[in-house]
């Protein structure tokens, strides 16, 4: 079938991005000044010791050898050790930290596509009226205004001045669900704002259509007309967009787990950056692109199923 040969040309191109990435961070490490013989060696270490210890470890090799290993390595989601911190192999602090990060952003997105759907809904039904403008305003806002900004801000409001959630992941006394209301209502915001003005926009043009004009003769409910006819044939493009966003959200959650110390993917790349642990960098940067990848590809399977329309023209 088409779509077969449609979804098997999203993935090789999909592996190929991967190979450009493992390609931009393996050479990123070869252009950083230092390597691992140099930090485990010490910056007192004489040079032939550093040099002696680049041969032990193989890095005097040529670095097309060397990007083969990697990749063959990462293939196998063995990025070897940590070069701070305890050394632990680096799958392992993956395995540790991913679960957090996206149990954070599949609770974001679920909020983001609960609200910004019902909000888009709503300022689509009453377009140009009030609902419409007070949606439209919030979504500017949501769009707008950046994480960095939101979470001090936010977290000295709830936090600080009323006192109500904790502003650290490891506050005690306090349930998993304090501690998660703030970062996960962050995180949510930009893509609700984005899922809010997408609904609203599918929507319009959803209700200007002739087969609307017939279930108003037909009298067809006003609820029923909305929801099950408008709103039914106007999510294709909102559920897409709700994958892609969900993408972003486990790829960049870094400044909400790094405001709110939660030990999650995001937090873990920002720490091996400032330490200057490539393994651990490019392992999150790598995994990040794969799960993006991955995510993409499941909206590519649901859409056909949630729209006849793109069935018949993939077929």
């Amino acid at each position: 079938m088409k779509i077969a040969k449609v979804l098997a040309t999203r993935l090789l191109y999909g592996l190929f991005s991967l190979i450009f990435i493992s390609f931009v961070v393996f050479m990123a490490d070869e252009a950083a000044p230092g390597d691992r013989a140099t930090v485990e060696m010490g910056e007192k270490a004489r040079p032939e010791m550093v040099q002696q210890r680049r041969h032990e470890l193989g890095l005097d090799r040529p670095w097309p050898i060397r990007y083969v290993e990697f990749v063959a390595g990462a293939a196998k989601l063995d990025f070897g050790k940590s070069w701070v911190g305890t050394k632990q192999p680096v799958s392992e602090q993956i395995a540790a930290q991913l679960p957090m990060t996206g149990k954070i952003a599949l609770l974001a997105i679920l909020l983001a596509a609960a609200v910004g759907i019902t909000l888009g809904t709503v300022a689509a039904i009453w377009q140009n009226k009030f609902p419409d403008g007070a949606v439209l305003t919030l979504s500017t806002l949501g769009v707008t205004v950046p994480n960095f900004v939101l979470a001090p801000v936010l977290g000295y409001l709830f936090a600080v001045v009323l006192d109500r959630l904790p502003l650290t992941y490891s506050t005690p006394n306090t349930s998993e669900f304090e501690r998660l209301v703030l970062p996960v209502f962050i995180l949510s915001l930009r893509p609700m704002a984005l899922l809010t003005r997408l609904t609203r926009a599918s929507m319009i043009e959803t209700l200007g259509q002739e087969f609307m004009k017939t279930a108003v003769a037909k009298g067809v409910p006003f609820w029923r007309r909305m929801l099950v006819h408008g709103l039914r044939n106007a999510i294709t493009p909102v559920v897409t967009a709700v994958g892609t966003s969900f993408g972003f959200l486990l790829t960049g959650s870094f400044v909400v787990e790094t405001a709110f110390g939660i030990n999650g993917l995001g937090k873990a790349g920002i720490d091996a950056i400032l330490s200057g642990d490539m393994p651990m960098v490019q392992a999150t940067v790598l995994l990040g692109g794969g799960l993006f990848i991955l995510v993409n590809l499941v909206v590519d399977l649901l859409g056909p199923i949630l729209d006849p329309r793109m069935r018949e023209a993939a077929t």
